[in-house]
C-alpha cells in the first residue's frame, strides 16, 4: 500500500494545475484562487487535527522541542506567509500564462537547485553519481526550453515558473531547520494558516477579492483544496510512512507525469519530443539525486542517526516522519 499511496498523492498534487486550469477559464483570478484554496485547506486540515488529536504529536523528544516551542510556530507560519504564499502566487501566475505540463517540467527543477544549494551550504556532499545527474538535469532542462523552437514557451511565464523552484528550494532549506520540532500535520496546517493570512492582508490592500463565482468555479476551487492539498498531503503521509522518505521522494517524480498526461487529455497541450526528451532526463536525475549513499542507507538501517539531506525534499507540505532520536532523515515539505 505505501507505494500506490505514494503514487495517488503524486496524482492528486499532478491534478492541481489542472484544476487551475479550468478555474481561470471558470472567471477566477490568481488572487482569489490561493485565497480560497489556502483558507479552505487550513480549515480542513485544522478539522483533520481536532478529529484526530493523536497526529499532533512529534517524533521528537521533549527536550528538542520546549526551548523552541514559540519560534518554531512562529517560523511556521512564517514558512507559509512569506514562503509558501510567494511560491504558489509566483506558481499560479505562470499558469495562467503557459502549459500545464511545460510549467509542470520547469518547476520540477527544484529538487535539483535543493542539492546545489544544499552542497554550497554545506549540508549535502556530492558523488560522482550525483555530479553526473546534475550536469545531465541541467542538459535536460535546456531540451525542455529549446525544444519549443519559439513555439510554446511564454518567457514571462517561463520566468515565473523558475522563480517558483527557486522560492521552492529556499523554502525547503529554511524548512529543514524546523521540520523536526514538529508534527507534520501541525507544521502544515500552520504553513497553510500563514500563507492564508499573507493573502488575506493582501487582498485587504489592493481591494478585496471577488468571490462571486458560479458554481462551476467552485467546484475546482474545491478540487485544488480538498484533492490537490489536504488529500495529497494525506496520502504522502500514509505512504511516507510504510515506503521511507527516499522510495517516498523517488516515486513523486510521478507528479509531472500525470500533469502532462492530463493536460493532453483535458485540455489538448502537447510537448514536442525533444521536450518530452528533456522532462525524462530530468526526472531520471530527480530520481537519482534521492538515491543515498550506501553508507549512508546502512548506518539508517542500524538505527544511526544520519544528517539532514535537503534534496529529499518533494513538496511545500510533504513532511518526512522523523528518527526516534529527533534528528532529520531527510525533509519533504511538499509543490504548489
Amino acid at each position: 500500500m505505501g507505494p500506490i499511496l505514494c503514487l495517488l498523492s503524486a496524482a492528486c498534487f499532478g491534478a492541481m494545475a489542472i484544476f487551475g486550469k479550468f478555474a481561470y477559464d471558470a472567471g477566477v483570478t490568481p488572487a482569489a484562487l490561493l485565497l480560497v484554496r489556502f483558507t479552505l485547506a487550513a480549515l480542513l486540515l485544522a478539522a483533520v487535527l481536532l478529529v484526530r488529536p493523536n497526529l499532533r504529536r512529534s517524533g521528537a523528544p521533549v527536550s528538542d522541542v520546549r526551548p523552541g516551542r514559540f519560534r518554531v510556530p512562529a517560523t511556521a507560519l512564517a514558512l507559509g506567509a512569506i514562503g509558501y504564499a510567494t511560491q504558489a502566487s509566483l506558481y499560479f501566475s505562470a499558469l495562467r500564462r503557459m502549459d500545464a505540463s511545460l510549467l509542470s517540467l520547469i518547476l520540477y527543477t527544484y529538487p535539483v537547485t535543493v542539492t546545489v544549494a544544499a552542497v554550497l551550504l554545506g549540508r549535502d556532499r556530492l558523488t560522482p553519481a550525483r555530479i553526473a545527474a546534475l550536469l545531465a538535469a541541467s542538459a535536460g532542462t535546456l531540451l525542455v526550453l529549446l525544444g519549443a523552437g519559439g513555439g510554446n514557451i511564454h518567457p514571462i511565464g517561463a520566468l515565473l515558473g523558475f522563480g517558483a523552484a527557486l522560492t521552492y528550494t529556499v523554502y525547503i532549506l529554511v524548512a529543514d531547520t524546523v521540520v523536526h520540532r514538529m508534527a507534520p500535520l501541525v507544521l502544515s496546517t500552520l504553513v497553510m494558516t500563514g500563507a492564508a493570512a499573507t493573502l488575506a492582508l493582501r487582498a485587504a490592500l489592493t481591494g478585496g477579492v471577488d468571490l462571486r463565482f458560479p458554481p462551476a468555479a467552485w467546484l475546482w476551487l474545491a478540487c485544488i483544496a480538498v484533492i490537490s492539498t489536504v488529500a495529497a498531503m494525506l496520502a504522502f503521509f500514509a505512504g511516507l510512512k510504510r515506503t521511507g522518505p527516499s522510495t517516498a521522494a523517488i516515486l513523486s517524480t510521478f507528479e509531472p507525469l500525470v500533469t502532462t498526461a492530463l493536460a493532453a487529455l483535458t485540455l489538448h497541450e502537447s510537448l514536442t519530443p525533444t521536450q518530452l526528451l528533456g522532462g525524462a532526463l530530468v526526472l531520471t536525475c530527480v530520481a537519482v539525486l534521492q538515491i543515498k549513499p550506501t553508507r549512508q542507507l546502512r548506518r539508517y538501517a542500524a538505527g544511526t542517526p544520519v544528517t539532514a539531506k535537503p534534496a529529499d525534499a518533494l513538496d511545500p507540505v510533504r513532511v518526512t516522519p522523523q528518527p526516534a532520536d529527533g534528528r532529520t532523515a531527510g525533509s519533504g515539505i511538499a509543490p504548489t
